[in-house]
């Protein structure tokens, strides 16, 4: 996130000679374009990969609808559990996000549509599918195999502000520096194997260790009745994209 805010201000700065050069190197009249698509690209070392629409619509506001897919593959993943009695593999999730946002452009920081810096606010739909496969050893000594299909919906809603800098007659480079919101979750898993009553005991004590229950609910808890859990917990939106306007 410093490196992220660095760049911002690097950009910020070199915006005023851009600002100064802009009308005779461009023209006003022919960078007044309505329509941009753009390709999220901060997200790409996650494995997500997001392209979003945007329309100008009238008086400095705009709106758009992203969607995105992600894949196995990406830096951040859930680490496997690594207990006395419980082992897993690493938790892999893919599945699919769609964004609809609205935005409005503060027009006194650029001279051209669909630039400059905004805010606005933003529904963000996921759908993501994993499985948790591992091994299980009782008090007992008996040994079970893990095998859960795991998937979970989330909305969120928030505000936004960001800045988007000019690169040239067609392409911007948005930053989107701050999206706070709160999300709620669905959460829902399936195991096709039968496991004893305490294997869930030993599993909620195990995932206390681990530092991600703490952003999202303290009494969430897995059972053997109960296979969904719903829950908020705040989200937060940051993120980096190259655009082509039309």
């Amino acid at each position: 996130m410093k490196h992220f805010y660095i760049i911002i201000i690097i950009c910020l700065y070199s915006q005023f000679g851009y600002s100064q050069n802009s009308n005779s190197n461009f023209g006003t009249d022919q960078t007044n374009f309505k329509n941009e698509l753009s390709l999220e690209t901060l997200q790409l070392i996650n494995g997500l990969y997001q392209i979003t629409y945007e329309r100008y619509i009238w008086n400095n506001f705009t709106a758009s609808l992203g969607f995105g897919y992600k894949g196995k593959e990406g830096l951040f993943r859930i680490s496997e559990l690594d207990g006395r009695n419980i082992q897993t593999g690493e938790i892999f999730y893919t599945g699919y996000q769609i964004i609809p946002e609205v935005r409005y452009y503060l027009r006194k920081t650029t001279d051209r549509t669909l630039s400059g810096f905004y805010f606005g606010a933003y529904l963000k739909y996921s759908n993501y599918n994993s499985d948790l496969n591992g091994h299980y050893t009782s008090s007992d000594n008996t040994h079970y195999d893990l095998a859960f299909e795991m998937g979970v919906d989330i909305t969120s809603i928030g505000f936004m502000v960001g800045y988007k800098l000019p690169l040239s007659k067609h392409f911007n480079i948005d930053f989107l520096i701050a999206g706070p919101g709160t999300g709620h979750y669905n959460f829902r898993f399936k195991n096709s194997q039968d496991l004893p009553d305490e294997f869930y005991d030993d599993l909620n004590n195990l995932l206390e260790d681990y530092s991600i229950l703490d952003l999202i609910n303290s009494d969430f808890r897995f059972s053997k009745i109960d296979n969904s859990s719903k829950f908020s917990a705040l989200s937060f939106r940051y993120g980096i994209a190259i655009g082509y306007t039309f």
